[in-house]
């Protein structure tokens, strides 16, 4: 299938609209090379600041002119000079890394700025100046014009035409100054009508500025012949520069592939996921960008079949939509709204979106016909990604069940991964025993009598085709009298599919509880982990610390039994009783019967305790109050001192200000400042102030982004405005 029919299918086209208007010149989605490698250079470029390229033309013509030694015009070379320019203004911005490295390896040759580019002001006009003919031919038509505008002047009062003008303006019609007259003009005024209006009036050039305008027209040949003069010299040198030409315009289609997407996905907020070397479809907060207020997407795609099932208008075909945008955005780097830090998208080679009805007056074809034909060319194909909806469509559904079966069977062995919505159940569940198909239901809010547009793995679906009706305007009466045309034993079946459904979800709910119970009981069992550890380490140091006292004292004791005199015998024993470690007294654990209101004593303070609990009081303590243990308190007969009570007053001043500049700041320096300078700004009321960081590297450019992405009280921020500073600022609103 084609990318155009294919993103026409996905419902993309307006998505990849938005995205072609970032590029610089328009191309295709797919950047030639190692996907891999482009997505390194795209993560890096979203570390640094820049701006946007130029809207510029395509070179092919160029370049073809320039093969066949073709004179150029000045805005053909002018498109030349935009992205050579570009390209030297991002040379100067001194980035590191990969893009450093990168920018690097595009050397500009000195010809081209010399011989060429010199020539032309920043809006691609020739500057005259640098020529002394060209400027005196300009001259001479400036004079020129100045004498006809003179000469005019002198008519609009001259005083036999006075009565015959219209006003007293000069009036261009093709680009010719004339005047506006009345009829009967000609008895005082010679020249050619070259224009009237609706009211009866007429435009005329005066026969005596024809001189003048014929000096013009000879002037403007002689510089129109030093114009292509130019023109000829400097295509002869873009000729010889042809493969310096070749090779920017490469890399500049590369950067722009590159810069599109960064600049997108900032704009949008949005995440930029390349497609891993895999199978596997994991999606995690996947918006599709067709819908406006999108319920997030979550599924788990890693079979071979992902078979979805359930309620009518329940979101099934989105759901196969928006698992085939992911997968062929991840393939071309299309930013998508997505968590791209827990999604996995897999790399296929090719896609097909078998969604539409294939039943055509113009190709005279039945709608299972047609399905049948989609079928055989997907056996012409191997590891693709394929998206089906209502694979029943167009046939009865127990023959079908059973071809389907043996049809996608067939395409799995193909290599094939397959995306199924449909209202069998007969076929859900020939299926539903495999290990390499994934069952899924949309889910139907049975209080409120509507789907839920969320999506529940591993069970069979019922369609709510009843209560669709309902919803949709059929009467009580009819859907009544269908169900009992449908008969007992499938609307049994349908309770057992739902009591299912129940079941699932229930099991489900209770699973999540007990994994947050069992991530509590392993957070509880990690901490007394620790506390026992700590507990080792501190036994450990007490016995060494013991070991210590007992060998200083063993010392002490041998070198007093060396001795004969009895007085340095005692005394030496008395210093090793003192190097022993002291056992300190065991104290009865007591029992003492406290009441909010008692004096007590904590270890050498007094207080009052204030509340009790079981095994904890809280006392007040000179002014604090303190939570203890009960068994660490001891009555006090006399009450805590009072101290006295001090009020304090403060004043704040206005210490914050609207502007803060970190330029030349490391990024530590650089948040040190900003968060002294945002809390000086909320205290002082301000709701948006400015912060210069400067262009340079784009380092303190991206610190300034993080940190103010971090910031919980900053609501928003973007660059400023161009007379503020623009890229090199950021507004901040608070």
């Amino acid at each position: 299938m084609s990318l155009n029919a294919l993103i026409d299918r996905l419902d993309l086209h307006g998505h990849i609209d938005s995205f072609n208007g970032f590029l610089s010149r328009h191309k295709p989605l797919f950047i030639e090379g190692d996907q891999e490698r482009h997505f390194n250079y795209i993560e890096a470029l979203d570390k640094l600041s820049f701006n946007a390229p130029p809207k510029v033309d395509s070179f092919h013509i160029i370049k073809a002119h320039l093969k066949k030694q073709g004179i150029m015009r000045f805005e053909q070379i002018f498109e030349i000079i935009k992205v050579v320019r570009y390209f030297r203004s991002l040379k100067n911005n001194g980035y590191e890394g990969i893009i450093g490295e990168w920018l690097k390896k595009i050397e500009i040759p000195e010809r081209f700025g010399e011989e060429v580019e010199s020539y032309f002001d920043l809006e691609g006009n020739f500057n005259e100046e640098l020529d002394e003919e060209l400027y005196g031919l300009g001259q001479r038509i400036k004079a020129i014009k100045d004498d006809i505008n003179a000469s005019m002047r002198r008519l609009l009062y001259h005083s036999k035409l006075s009565s015959y003008l219209v006003d007293t303006q000069i009036h261009y019609v093709n680009n010719e100054e004339c005047l506006l007259v009345r009829g009967g003009f000609n008895h005082v005024l010679k020249g050619q009508v070259v224009g009237r209006t609706g009211a009866g009036f007429f435009y005329v050039v005066p026969d005596a500025l024809s001189k003048n305008r014929e000096q013009i027209r000879v002037v403007e040949t002689m510089r129109e012949v030093k114009f292509y003069e130019y023109a000829k010299r400097f295509s002869k040198v873009l000729s010889e520069l042809l493969p310096f030409i070749s090779f920017i315009d490469k890399e500049f289609d590369r950067f722009d592939h590159y810069q599109a997407r960064v600049t997108f996905a900032r704009a949008k907020s949005l995440s930029i996921i390349k497609a891993e070397r895999s199978r596997e479809i994991r999606l995690v907060g996947f918006e599709h960008p067709a819908l406006h207020k999108p319920k997030p997407v979550n599924v788990d795609f890693s079979k071979s079949v992902l078979m979805v099932t359930g309620v009518n208008a329940g979101g099934k075909t989105m759901l196969l939509k928006a698992i085939l945008s992911a997968a062929v955005m991840a393939k071309y780097l299309i930013p998508m709204k997505v968590n791209k830090h827990k999604s996995v998208i897999g790399n296929f080679k090719r896609f097909e979106a078998v969604i539409d009805d294939p039943q055509n007056v113009k190709n005279d074809i039945s709608t299972f016909a047609g399905r049948m034909q989609q079928f055989a060319q997907l056996f012409s194909q191997n590891e693709a990604l394929v998206g089906v909806d209502e694979i029943e469509l167009g046939t009865d559904s127990d023959e079908a069940a059973a071809l389907f079966n043996v049809i996608l069977d067939d395409l799995i062995a193909k290599g094939q991964k397959i995306v199924v919505t449909t209202h069998h159940k007969r076929l859900a569940a020939l299926m539903a025993d495999r290990d390499d198909v994934e069952l899924m239901a949309a889910i139907y809010d049975e209080e409120h009598r509507q789907p839920t547009y969320e999506f529940l793995q591993g069970i069979i679906g019922k369609s709510y085709a009843f209560e669709t009706a309902l919803r949709y305007g059929i009467s009580n009466a009819v859907v009544e009298r269908a169900k009992k045309v449908y008969g007992e034993n499938h609307e049994k079946l349908n309770l057992l599919i739902e009591r299912g459904s129940e079941l699932e979800r229930a099991l489900k709910a209770k699973n999540a509880l007990l994994d947050e119970k069992l991530a509590e009981v392993e957070a509880e069992e990690r901490r007394l982990k620790e506390q026992r550890e700590q507990l080792a380490l501190n036994l450990e140091a007490e016995r060494a610390k013991l070991k210590a006292s007992y060998a200083a004292s063993i010392a002490i004791a041998k070198e007093a039994a060396r001795l004969t005199d009895a007085k340095a015998i005692h005394k030496k024993m008395n210093e090793a009783n003192i190097a022993l470690p002291k056992q300190e007294p065991i104290r009865k654990n007591e029992r003492y019967d406290f009441k909010v209101g008692d004096n007590v004593k904590y270890r050498s303070a007094k207080g009052t305790i204030i509340s009790l609990k079981e095994k904890e009081a809280m006392i007040e303590v000179e002014g604090m109050r303190l939570r203890v243990r009960r068994d660490e308190l001891r009555p006090s007969g006399k009450p805590p001192k009072k101290r006295p009570k001090t009020e304090v007053h403060h004043k704040i001043e206005r210490r914050g200000s609207l502007r803060l500049d970190i330029h030349g700041l490391r990024a530590e320096e650089a948040e040190e400042k900003m968060d002294k300078f945002l809390s000086d700004a909320l205290i002082d009321g301000w709701n948006e102030v400015v912060i210069y960081h400067g262009i340079g590297t784009g380092k303190l450019s991206y610190a300034v982004k993080r940190f103010l992405k971090a910031h919980p009280k900053v609501k928003s921020f973007e660059d400023a405005p161009q007379n503020m500073g623009g890229f090199g600022a950021k507004v901040v609103r608070l």
